[in-house]
């Protein structure tokens, strides 16, 4: 009997087991245009946060297509579940990256992202625009109470992966008391959780070194385009000059496009700021876009004040409803900022928006992409002997912490929308207990449960 696949929570890798009787023939090599045409594909499909993307691509590339063998597959997953960043962008950058080079992981990992953005450029721009309007307002006032249940829910599905002992539930305990009680800022509270973690694998390492990877899988659907013995590319294979390039490549970029940002905006410009902001924030989200949620609330609601607390939670039911990354309601963070604080005047209030969603999207994802590109080869070089994942198990333990404080600010502003001591909102907490139990109980989807949300808050909104 076959090893089960190690995939993340709630990611199937297939309805069914391995066939008795995989192929024996190896596919043939993969065309930059098939390969285009399928990343394409999967930037529209996207659905179901990372644990559904990895499964899509599980399905679609070990299975079906066999591109990339199981192992080879779990392997490059255990890599990017090491990274800050959005995981499965940077597994499918990963893929795309082996199998035709540099221009192969651009077009992958850009393609899973690009649907997304236009998309929530269209939808930010709805919601500014006609927001005030009778139905998408009472659509709104439904989702509200939903996306705080999802978050909880997402604080309750890591902490089952991480929360293995009491030094985890204390880490977990700790970074709730400093983000709530002492308003810590997420980087610090990650730095320290990593120190922890690592100090503690020395001492204790059966304790700490719990989470981050996955095991190596035994399943077989037939030999495989990149199969398990197959010799690491000649553009995979480890060079310094190639890292030095690769990273010269990146940060060059970035440096450029802030100095544009400078020259046109000035240091203190909101484009300036955001570029900076968020390209801060792709480096220290571990754990998923939930984790980062409470650092991007910290710096766009509070410290900048690009948008609203209430608007914050409207963004991330946007994001929750388009394909790609949950990590892309940045960009509506962007397209907002970008409205009100008129980047471009106030003749062109769309297009400062879409330039500043543009110019997150740019800083939040271009370290994903150097990440890949320029520790791939270091990867490639250690099949199956990817280790150090205490830092990460206590930087994991650390995020349930910080996402239950984050459900707790979204509860207070859905619960009491006029602030405290205001009138409590019955329906709200109704629809948000609603919520919880078709997720907890039943195990509703995320698009079914933000869309019957939706229908009741229109339904409360039209008979008021």
């Amino acid at each position: 009997m076959s090893t089960p696949v190690t995939l993340p929570p709630g990611a199937q890798a297939s309805p069914s087991a391995p066939p008795a009787n995989p192929p024996l023939d190896r596919p043939t090599a993969v065309t930059f245009g098939e390969a285009f045409r399928f990343w394409l594909k999967l930037g529209f499909i996207s659905f179901g946060g990372p644990a559904g993307q990895i499964a899509i691509m599980h399905s679609e590339l070990v299975e079906r297509r066999r591109w990339i063998s199981e192992r080879r597959f779990l392997h490059a997953l255990n890599y990017c579940m090491l990274l800050p960043g959005p995981e499965a962008q940077q597994l499918a950058t990963y893929i795309g990256w082996l199998l035709h080079r540099t221009w192969g992981g651009i077009v992958a990992g850009g393609l899973f992202v690009l649907p997304s953005l236009f998309i929530l450029v269209g939808l930010s721009w709805i919601y500014l625009r006609f927001g005030e309007v009778p139905v998408v307002a009472g659509i709104f006032y439904g989702i509200k109470p939903a996306v705080t249940a999802l978050v909880l829910h997402a604080a309750h599905r890591i902490g089952t992966r991480a929360l293995k002992n009491g030094w985890m539930w204390a880490i977990a305990a700790t970074s709730f008391v400093a983000i709530f009680a002492f308003d810590t800022p997420f980087p610090a509270i990650v730095a320290a959780a990593a120190l922890v973690g690592w100090l503690g694998s020395r001492r204790w390492p059966r304790v700490f070194a719990l989470g981050g990877g996955h095991d190596d899988a035994q399943a077989s659907y037939g030999p495989a385009l990149i199969d398990d013995d197959t010799p690491t590319p000649p553009h995979a294979a480890f060079s310094r000059a190639r890292l030095t390039r690769v990273l010269a490549v990146g940060i060059g970029m970035a440096a450029l496009v802030l100095a544009l940002l400078v020259a046109t905006q000035g240091w203190q410009g909101t484009l300036t700021q955001m570029a900076l902001f968020f390209g801060q924030a792709a480096l220290v989200t571990f754990g998923g876009a939930y984790a980062v949620l409470p650092y991007v609330y910290q710096g766009a609601v509070e410290s900048h004040q690009w948008l609203s607390g209430p608007q914050m939670i409207d963004g991330l039911a946007l994001g929750e409803t388009t394909p790609g990354p949950l990590i892309m309601v940045v960009a509506f963070v962007g397209f907002v900022g970008g409205w009100h604080k008129e980047v471009l005047g106030p003749e062109s209030l769309f297009l400062g928006g879409a330039l500043a969603a543009t110019v997150v999207t740019f800083f939040t994802f271009l370290p994903s992409f150097v990440f890949i590109l320029a520790g791939g080869p270091a990867v490639e070089a250690t099949h199956g002997r990817l280790g150090f994942t205490a830092p990460l198990s206590a930087v994991t333990a650390a995020v349930v912490g910080v996402i239950v404080n984050l459900a707790l600010f979204f509860a207070w502003h859905v619960l009491w929308p006029k602030g405290w001591p205001g009138p409590f909102d019955g329906l709200s907490a109704v629809i948000a207990l609603a919520s919880a139990l078709a997720l907890f109980r039943f195990k509703l989807g995320v698009l079914p449960l933000l869309g019957a949300a939706a229908l009741a808050g229109l339904a409360v909104t039209l008979l008021r």
